[in-house]
């Protein structure tokens, strides 16, 4: 069975009805997301950063997978898929699909300040000020901030260079480190494109660009690879 590894990124993920930084224009009410998304932000002002991920937290459990999260889950009938993920909402596992790195981290878990080793699933929307890891450390959103290492980008590369194909997906390709991964698919694996946006194709690589919304284009995408494979 064919591998496919599939990066997707905020552009699926909205379709479902979450907003990216992109479409708050840098802001979250009067706050920049800097503000709230980095560990300077948690310095400042902890009760606000676990404000604005409650609030993510909430909109999630009303979003659901969309037709391109599900075609995804259907194309393991036919590949080896691997999922690589700058989201940090679970809709493509309640879409079906079983093998998701999350590269930012999941919205739905939390982790300890103390012992980064520490990571728990959340009960409902709800993380507060008090909530402590068994070690009596503040828990914090399991999310990779502005200014912190992506931990999970070696286990990326790794899953990419095993590719026999490559799918990109709602993401700009100008994101570091994760827009770098295309870098490590192998030279002979064919790459795609699902985006409807002017995308900034990589120079050094042949792309076929299927210029439309995940739900729409990842149906496109399952056609084309069915007729090549």
């Amino acid at each position: 069975m064919k591998k496919l590894v599939v990066l997707t990124g905020s552009g699926i993920s909205a379709e479902s009805g979450l907003r990216t930084f992109r479409e708050m224009g840098g802001l979250w009410e009067e706050y920049d997301v800097h503000e709230v998304a980095s560990p300077q932000g948690w310095a400042n002002d902890m009760d606000l950063v676990l404000r604005f991920y409650n609030e993510r937290r909430k909109q999630l459990q009303h979003a659901e997978p969309n037709q391109g999260h599900k075609v995804l889950a259907e194309l393991e009938e036919f590949f080896d898929v691997e999922i690589i993920t700058q989201n940090v909402d679970n809709l493509h596992e309640r879409a079906g699909s079983s093998k998701v790195l999350h590269l930012h981290g999941e919205l739905t878990k939390a982790r300890s300040t103390g012992d980064s080793r520490l990571v728990y699933d959340l009960e409902g929307w709800e993380l507060k000020r008090g909530d402590i890891c068994e070690k009596g450390y503040q828990l914090r959103p399991h999310i990779v901030w502005f200014g912190e290492p992506v931990p999970l980008i070696e286990e990326a590369a790794r899953i990419t260079s095993q590719a026999d194909v490559f799918a990109v997906i709602g993401t700009s390709l100008v994101v570091y480190p994760a827009a770098g991964l295309v870098d490590y698919a192998p030279p002979d694996a064919p790459v795609y494109l699902v985006d409807p946006n002017d995308i900034p194709i990589p120079l050094h690589r042949e792309v076929e660009v299927i210029r439309e919304n995940a739900s729409v284009g990842v149906s496109i995408l399952k056609e084309k690879l069915l007729e090549r494979f």
